[in-house]
């Protein structure tokens, strides 16, 4: 086809795709306003484009915490995920609760009981409007802020804590920009405090399991890895309450992968990405969007619902490629809208074996049986990773998600009292999350590759 007649199909998509956008903010009615989102029009002819490191910041990784006797954190968010994660904190010794934050003062009290029958000092509490995170993030005896707010407030609440001197982490995606995710890169480096994606999928049973076997050897050098987040959330995204209020809204924004990073972390490390290996380009492309508009017409029967001025954008099944700096290839799915069994996929394909998960199994040369996926139970008494061994049994009690969640607090709260370098860093937020916009892009584009930033500015290359 005719490259003028190509460039203009392009803008043309473009510009429907910001007329839909526009629709159906306009129409949300009882959904949370988002901020305007247009990056995929103008970052999409450079989106690698790597700008200059701020004058006096230097690189994040393998920075240490500093030692931490007791470790004392804010909490910003206090709904379903906020309180899910105080509890995994309060279970585990060695942590203060200082303060929260939230704009429901219920759900702030809510948090503060679950503190003092924890036997804690009841938190200072921050509901004064959306930005008194802003007040809670200048107090001296806060050494880590956590955010668990809707996705649009993860790099205001980031950001302000950076600013403030605190490490700070967040529940995914980080954020939802090329230019917000640069914008954490650039706060972490220049105040030499930790910024992270707290992905609790990377401390799952399985997927600790598979990177031990792969960092052994078992598999053979790895070539290719499966990663996803397929789970039927329409009943959620349509409640009048919690998520429903504010994340249906993100299907009337963007046409791409709204959430990368559950399956991709676990794949990222199975692969030492940005320490040895980076992801270098994503192509993308979405199914039509059907399901999310099905479910409206068989679940909101009052027609004057403002769900019914809502229009989706987002293609239910959202399905990417990405390459990496070493010819390792990806698949990234995302599917929130249609029924189906939940899955992650969390494959990873090497040249002696491959694992594949949902349900578990495991096929490597040679093994009995022949070429036949088997149980990966024989795995367990040699690869089970130590930090489930030494606290499986309490996180399977304590924790969320089977035990995962408690996992990842109890390692964070490890490496801060004890000085270690964190498992995860400001780079592997950025880039674990930046498939999100570059999705957009891409579909945008008719599935153009899109590449990826290089977040660590060439520090990728040195082997973790």
């Amino acid at each position: 086809m005719d490259p003028h007649v190509t460039d203009q199909l392009h803008r043309r998509d473009l510009l429907k795709q910001a007329l839909a956008t526009g629709a159906g903010l306009a129409a949300a009615g009882a959904l949370t306003p988002l901020p305007a989102i247009a990056e995929s029009i103008t970052a999409a002819t450079a989106p690698d484009a790597v700008p200059e490191r701020p004058a006096g910041a230097k690189t994040m990784k393998g920075v240490p915490f500093a030692r931490h006797p007791v470790v004392r954190f804010a909490i910003v968010g206090t709904g379903l995920r906020g309180r899910s994660i105080l509890s995994e904190l309060l279970a585990i010794d060695g942590v203060k609760i200082v303060a929260v934050a939230d704009i429901a003062p219920e759900k702030a009290a809510r948090a503060v009981k679950m503190c003092t029958d924890a036997g804690q000092e009841a938190p200072a509490v921050y509901t004064n409007g959306e930005r008194d995170y802003e007040r809670l993030v200048q107090r001296d005896d806060i050494d880590y802020v956590y955010t668990a707010t809707p996705w649009e407030w993860h790099v205001p609440v980031l950001l302000a804590a950076l600013k403030a001197g605190k490490h700070c982490g967040a529940e995914c995606p980080v954020g939802a920009t090329l230019k917000d995710l640069w914008a954490l890169v650039d706060a972490s480096e220049q105040a030499q405090r930790h910024c992270m994606q707290l992905e609790n999928c990377n401390y799952g049973y399985n997927e600790m399991l598979v990177n031990r076997l792969v960092h052994d050897g078992v598999l053979g050098e790895v070539l290719y890895g499966s990663a996803a987040y397929l789970h039927d959330l329409r009943a959620i995204l349509f409640e009048n309450r919690d998520e429903g209020l504010w994340r249906r809204a993100w299907h009337t924004k963007l046409d791409g992968n709204l959430y990368p990073t559950h399956g991709l972390g676990p794949v990222a490390w199975y692969m030492d990405l940005n320490a040895g290996d980076r992801m270098t380009y994503l192509v993308s492309m979405s199914t039509p969007e059907r399901g999310l508009t099905l479910h409206r017409e068989q679940t909101v029967k009052d027609r004057t619902d403002p769900k019914w001025r809502e229009a989706y954008i987002t293609g239910d099944l959202n399905s990417s490629l990405i390459m990496t700096a070493k010819g390792r290839n990806i698949l990234l799915q995302h599917d929130v809208s249609n029924p189906r069994p939940y899955s992650r996929l969390n494959g990873v394909q090497g040249t002696k074996g491959v694992f594949e998960d949902y349900p578990a199994r495991i096929y490597v040369e040679g093994q009995a049986g022949g070429e036949r996926f088997g149980p990966i139970d024989r795995f367990k008494v040699t690869h089970e990773d130590p930090l489930w061994t030494r606290v499986g049994e309490l996180a399977r009690k304590k924790g969320g998600h089977g035990g995962m969640d408690f996992i990842m607090a109890y390692r964070l709260v490890e490496c801060m009292r004890e000085g270690l370098v964190p498992d995860m860093d400001v780079y592997d937020a950025a880039s674990w999350s930046a498939p999100m916009p570059l999705s957009q892009m891409s579909v945008a584009k008719g599935s153009a590759p899109m590449p990826f930033p290089d977040f660590t500015r060439g520090a990728w290359q040195r082997a973790k």
